[in-house]
């Protein structure tokens, strides 16, 4: 083969990746303002939504994971909840609003054609971009 074909099929190659990685980054924006046209999700404090997709799966973005507790995320957007007793109603209230919002956006993701499975992955960067997350590992 000689040098100018190597080099087409190459630019060839190159160019279909690069299609690929556009449209990548185009479906999860597209599946990020899905999110955000939702009022029960957009007016959450913690804004849910899609990191990644990979095949037929949206990697979502949540707040708890082995690693974080659900109390220690809802510390992390409820600041005024820290003094509350453990088994105050706000606490239960506060659970059942996280899990709902998260269930929504689950299953607004889920609607997209191109979408058959969800994953939740915890948001790193969300606590690190707010520096909640050194304040949570000191409760640890």
């Amino acid at each position: 083969m000689s040098d100018r074909k190597q080099f087409i099929a190459v630019m060839v190659v190159a160019a279909l990746f690069v299609g690929w990685l556009g449209w990548r980054s185009f479906e999860v924006i597209s599946l990020n303002e899905l999110l955000k046209s939702d009022e029960t999700v957009a007016s959450y404090p913690y804004q849910h939504r899609v990191l990644r997709v990979e095949g037929d799966t949206a990697i979502m973005g949540s707040l708890r994971s082995h690693s974080v507790s659900t109390e220690e995320a809802l510390r992390a957007i409820f600041p005024s909840m820290r003094n509350l007793p453990d088994n105050h109603r706000d606490w239960q209230r506060a659970e059942r609003q996280l899990a709902q919002v998260q269930a929504r956006a689950g299953e607004i993701v889920l609607g997209d054609p191109g979408i058959d499975h969800v994953r939740w992955e915890l948001d790193e960067n969300w606590y690190h971009l707010l520096h909640m997350k050194s304040k949570t590992d000191k409760g640890l």
